[in-house]
């Protein structure tokens, strides 16, 4: 089966196309390594920060109705049709899908234990910086800002958490860079002969010649 047949086939069972790859992070070690996350006091706002935002909504709030931004946010969720959602796992592994803003995040839940190693265990997902763990399900995924696009970190909700790799199914896992290999093979592919241009046949002019006029010589000027 070749790198299209296995994509299409795990597509087919999971209902939508996944993409497999490394984090750039740990492309130059010999394997996926884990990065412990920066903590949560790493990301704390200053009071300054504070006074900043809490100045920028209020401003935000004085110059437009309720009315007016209600319109404005529907709007602007008609102009999304799709959100590439990204999933980091802590040995920096990312699976990405194509989701529609209206699904929920249970969505993403219910295709996560679809991927992962031990769908029995409990997980949760989250956001960062600062780290923010995504627990209302049953939110969609404008509303809860991740469109167009967004990355998202996975976690085992058990302790040792780093004992419990592989994440991925070996089978999800090995899709790893496909993608990419089949849109080389693609841009690779010979032009199709059929669909060549050719150049357009040159157009002869049918007029009759029109003869020069020629004075007689017995006519005298």
């Amino acid at each position: 089966m070749d790198a299209q047949d296995k994509l299409a086939s795990v597509a087919g069972q999971l209902g939508r196309e996944v993409h497999v790859f490394v984090s750039p992070v740990a492309g130059n070690s010999n394997g996926p390594k884990q990065i412990p996350d920066e903590p949560d006091e790493f990301y704390e706002f200053t009071n300054e920060d504070y006074f900043c935002l809490m100045a920028s909504k209020k401003e935000d709030n004085i110059l437009k109705t309720k009315k007016l931004r209600d319109a404005e946010k529907a709007a602007r969720r008609t102009n999304f049709s799709k959100t590439v959602i990204r999933v980091q796992f802590p040995d920096n592994y990312i699976i990405e899908a194509d989701f529609e803003p209206s699904e929920s995040i249970s969505t993403l839940m219910d295709f996560l234990r679809k991927v992962i190693a031990q769908p029995e265990l409990p997980f949760y997902i989250y956001t960062t910086p600062p780290k923010k763990r995504i627990t209302d399900l049953m939110k969609d995924f404008y509303s809860s800002n991740l469109v167009p696009r967004a990355l998202v970190r996975f976690q085992y909700d058990v302790p040792e958490e780093e004992d419990k790799v592989p994440f991925l199914r070996d089978d999800i896992a090995a899709l790893c860079d496909l993608h990419l290999f089949v849109g080389q093979k693609e841009e690779q592919k010979p032009a199709d002969p059929s669909l060549t241009v050719e150049p357009p046949a040159q157009v002869l002019d049918n007029k009759p010649a029109v003869k020069k006029a020629v004075k007689p010589k017995w006519l005298k000027m």
